[in-house]
């Protein structure tokens, strides 16, 4: 995967696939400012990393972690659809992107957009897409997604 592990503009911010110690750095937090997120167990938390990572590159998470803060402050997910349609054809899913609301407008959603979207491009897969609200519209805009069709 392309950027693993890279910096974003040495401010001590780095790229990379969710890891199981990220259950301790905030990683379920930062979600709850995106949906509903129950309280996971550790038990509850290892079984479910693992049966994703099962899937290899094919449902990636990646996170931003603050390295001075130790805390997750972005992530977002990818996974990969397998179809018989456009010669056995391949779709990138993007889910579940979230910056930590004292993080945002430090181009963080970008990142995280952009890493997920090469990932799919780099499996192969012919369209990228993801669902968002109205008020989210501009800001997919800005990373290159188009508005197409409607969801339901």
């Amino acid at each position: 995967m392309e950027n693993s592990n890279s910096s974003i503009e040495g401010n001590n911010l780095r790229v990379r696939k969710l890891e199981l110690s990220d259950k301790s750095k905030g990683f379920l937090e930062l979600l709850r400012q995106l949906t509903v997120c129950d309280s996971v167990s550790d038990k509850e938390f290892e079984d479910r990393f693992k049966e994703i990572s099962m899937y290899g590159d094919d449902h990636v998470i990646c996170v931003i972690e603050d390295e001075i803060s130790g805390k997750i402050i972005a992530s977002g997910s990818v996974f990969i659809e397998k179809k018989f349609i456009r010669k056995c054809g391949k779709v990138g899913h993007i889910e579940d992107v979230v910056v930590d609301a004292g993080s945002r407008g430090m181009q963080l959603g970008k990142k995280i957009v952009g890493f997920l979207a090469d990932h799919a491009r780099s499996m192969g897969c012919y369209k990228v897409i993801l669902d968002c609200s109205d008020e989210n519209k501009v800001f997919y805009e800005k990373c290159g997604f188009k508005k197409k069709e409607i969801q339901m």
